[in-house]
């Protein structure tokens, strides 16, 4: 068992795009194929592997085994996405990043992933329908974080269940769909919210419930979502814990909680700065820093559930007066914007060492905005595809040479 704040595991997600044109192109099992010699949904190259879940034009990058020192893996994972745009030029692709697709239609271009796991894809598409934005068109970056027992677990939960709604405030990076401006800036968590609702056991109010065992999470938890599964899967085929898809989820696979709200990039620089600001503001929570556990606790679903939805509307400009949450979060004023509790976390809770390495990330964020923002100016309220192609091009352009996105120059 690893314990808390051991090690970390990262999950990148990314759009494979036709080079040219820039739509989504359903070929990652031959880009698979083509690094192992096999249809398979997962090859390892080194310390990192590459896989791919669902839908044929997305490619999942990940560590391959936990690792200590988040800081490490920056450097690992730009080369390893030098490498595959490499392939994926002499196939006529390459990689575009950003939580969502600006102008998928995933009706006409969802292509299910038809080889290794396809059985578990063809009962979610049967069950759920997966040729919508939910399940087709949605790029995040994964945070796994350890627990070696229920103790640990206990307050891993708690913290990160109280840092959960604030997170779409620094990676909202979704805001244009079919070529038009959402109403929310981090549209894919907008969709996430309802995208299992069929099925109410495996979502709650995404905001997970406070729970503080093993034991329990599996009675309150698990058990209700089998349940109510039942009977649109008599098979069996969904009835695992990876079914579970609360914003914060318990894998007991591999004890460890993996954070899912978290949008995807426009590097893996940026990525990892915010994996390690929450890994260093979760563990503050962690220690009681700001609130005791019992407090964390305390606070409802509800009251954590508004703050999520706000910020997905409005990422750093959401306005926070939840009072309680304030005072948990160790912040004295009556109210803010999500990007101000973000910057008093930062000053606060963070040490001038573990911020250097990401300095230049968090700047831009804290000062332009999230990503969703920075696409939004960019595209000036010229919603042509001519103007999303120019954007979206110098976003696949930023995600290959590991640069920041602020602006066409």
């Amino acid at each position: 068992m690893l314990p808390a704040f051991s090690s970390y595991g990262i999950e990148l997600e990314y759009m494979i795009v036709d080079r040219e044109s820039l739509s989504v192109l359903p070929i990652a099992d031959e880009v698979l194929h083509k690094l192992s010699g096999k249809y398979v949904s997962e090859v390892e190259c080194g310390r990192l592997a590459w896989s791919n879940e669902l839908v044929l034009h997305l490619l999942e990058l990940k560590n391959a085994e936990p690792e200590p020192n988040i800081e490490s893996l920056a450097v690992l994972f730009q080369k390893e996405i030098q490498h595959i745009n490499n392939e994926l030029e002499l196939m006529g692709a390459r990689l575009m990043p950003s939580a969502m697709h600006p102008w998928m239609n995933p009706r006409i271009e969802t292509r299910l992933w038809p080889h290794d796991h396809a059985e578990i894809y063809r009962a979610y598409d049967h069950i759920f329908d997966c040729k919508r934005h939910g399940w087709a068109n949605l790029q995040s970056m994964h945070l796994n974080m350890p627990f070696a027992d229920d103790a640990e677990f206990a307050r891993l939960h708690a913290a990160i269940r109280l840092l959960l709604p604030i997170l779409p405030a620094l990676a909202a990076s979704s805001p244009i769909v079919e070529g038009y401006q959402a109403s929310f800036l981090d549209c894919r968590m907008q969709n996430y919210l309802t995208h299992q609702i069929k099925i109410p056991s495996t979502m709650g109010k995404v905001i997970p419930d406070t729970i503080t065992t093993r034991a329990a999470y599996e009675k309150q938890i698990l058990a209700p979502m089998y349940q109510e599964i039942t009977a649109l899967d008599p098979k069996g085929i969904l009835q695992h814990e990876w079914f579970n898809v609360r914003g914060a989820a318990a894998r007991f696979v591999r004890n460890a909680i993996e954070i899912r709200v978290i949008d995807i990039q426009e590097c893996p620089y940026v990525d990892l700065a915010i994996a390690a600001v929450v890994r260093d503001v979760v563990h503050a929570l962690y220690n009681q820093h700001t609130a005791p556990f019992a407090n964390q606790q305390a606070i409802s679903t509800d009251s954590l559930a508004k703050i999520l939805n706000d910020c997905i509307r409005d990422a750093e400009q959401a306005r926070i007066t939840d009072q309680e949450y304030l005072r948990l979060m160790g912040c004295s004023a009556q109210h803010c914007e999500a990007r101000e509790l973000w910057q008093h976390l930062i000053a606060s809770v963070l040490s001038e060492r573990s911020v250097q390495p990401w300095q230049q990330a968090l700047t831009v964020i804290l000062e332009q905005g999230t990503l969703a923002r920075r696409i939004l100016r960019a595209v000036d309220q010229d919603f042509s595809l001519a103007r999303l192609k120019t954007v979206y091009r110098e976003l696949c352009d930023c995600l290959h040479a590991g640069r920041l996105f602020v602006g066409i120059s």
